[in-house]
């Protein structure tokens, strides 16, 4: 076999492993959007049908109308924005500061954010409730955006530690030669090379407070509070679930995901070093 026939089979090898992968991905989406358009008749007939007799969109009507998920969605929106934005303000700074100097108690600090994660979420609950009771924040976008900011900032300094140590520290020394102040050289020179790392952080945190549920269903009992987790979890209900309902809510609402995914990957992909040469 010749060289140019090896890389051949490697490449043919390589695409059915991706459309093998993607499958697993898209498939079920499809089944999803296939149950959405379904009436409730043919949800449960046999055999199963991917594409219905009788396509209705009653299911993406119902949930604007039968159900109020535009104030889940906003809810959802504000508080998972806000906290992200606030994680990945305290992370950056955080994993600064930690890649760029040795202090007193650096190693017990990184430990500490390290062994939060060790916990299960639902050990915090009851604390989490009892502080946010005594703070009035219970019902509040401040109670969420607090609690979802405590899960996403440590593991996100970590991320954030891990972009700053690859970031030269030369080229810190050479602005500070040229007199720019540490938050300067934080700010104009090191944040723009750590972007693609930050875009990382934010998806992470979006996406980990965006599908919170237990937290939210508790610190949020009011109907003008509550998720879209919690909004979609109440679709279950003692003798049905509203499938076709579900499955609408839920590819209606991956929709922020999608766009905030597209709206950071080019700083994802974008090179680690650009920019750096000084003018």
């Amino acid at each position: 076999m010749t060289l140019k026939q090896r890389r051949r089979w490697q490449l043919t090898a390589v695409f059915i492993a991706l459309a093998i992968a993607s499958a697993f991905v898209i498939v079920p989406v499809l089944w999803m959007f296939s149950t959405s358009i379904k009436t409730i008749e043919e949800m449960f007939s046999l055999p199963l049908k991917w594409i219905p007799d009788t396509v209705s969109w009653d299911a993406y009507k119902r949930i604007w109308t039968d159900y109020p998920f535009g104030q889940y969605i906003f809810n959802s929106l504000f508080v998972v924005s806000g906290a992200t934005i606030i994680s990945l303000l305290v992370s950056c700074l955080a994993g600064y500061g930690a890649s760029r100097f040795r202090f007193l108690g650096r190693t017990a600090f990184l430990t500490f954010l390290l062994i939060t994660q060790m916990f299960p979420s639902i050990m915090l609950l009851i604390p989490y409730f009892k502080l946010m009771k005594t703070l009035g924040l219970i019902n509040t976008y401040g109670g969420l955006i607090l609690a979802y900011v405590s899960f996403t900032i440590p593991l996100a300094s970590w991320l954030m530690l891990g972009y700053f140590e690859s970031i030269p520290k030369e080229l810190d020394a050479a602005a500070s030669i040229d007199g720019a102040s540490r938050f300067r050289i934080f700010w104009q020179i090191i944040m723009p090379l750590a972007l693609p790392g930050a875009a990382a952080t934010a998806i992470y945190a979006f996406i980990v407070g965006w599908n919170e549920y237990i937290f939210a269903l508790v610190l949020a009992s009011d109907v003008k509070m509550k998720t879209v987790p919690v909004g979609i979890g109440e679709l279950i209900g003692q003798y049905r679930i509203a499938w076709n309902d579900m499955m609408a809510v839920a590819l209606v609402v991956s929709i922020p995901l999608i766009a905030i995914f597209l709206y950071l990957q080019k700083y994802l992909v974008s090179s680690l070093t650009a920019g750096a040469v000084k003018g």
